[in-house]
């Protein structure tokens, strides 16, 4: 299944639908976009991020929209925002199996796992 996520808004307890997430491959400081996209109505993407035959071994960094998101929602954020971008940066160590990088959040929190 290769490399998936899945957003959850813990402010209004719902999928983060319409949040846009960047995926890059890193190497040290240097980050390549891979893709871009806006999460579906299940705060989820339509495909997996990366196949298992694109998946490789290395190191990578999902960014999420979050300041956008919420303002979207039309919550009143303060300026500047307290979260504008989650950056997770992650390693795959082996490509083989499958990675699952879920994000919980809201505009004051976030926290995230290798679900399953």
């Amino acid at each position: 299944m290769g490399l998936s996520t899945h957003v959850l808004d813990t402010m209004h307890g719902c999928p983060a639908a319409g949040m846009e997430v960047s995926l890059f491959f890193t190497r040290g400081d240097e980050a390549t976009l891979i893709r871009r996209l806006v999460l579906n109505h299940d705060g989820r993407t339509d495909a997996p991020l990366l196949d298992n035959a694109s998946l490789c071994a290395g190191t990578y960094r999902l960014r999420f929209g979050v300041a956008g998101y919420f303002k979207a929602r039309g919550v009143v954020l303060p300026e500047p925002n307290f979260l504008n971008q989650v950056n997770l940066d992650f390693g795959i160590a082996h490509a083989d199996q499958h990675y699952h990088v879920p994000l919980l959040v809201s505009p004051w929190s976030y926290s995230t796992y290798r679900g399953s």
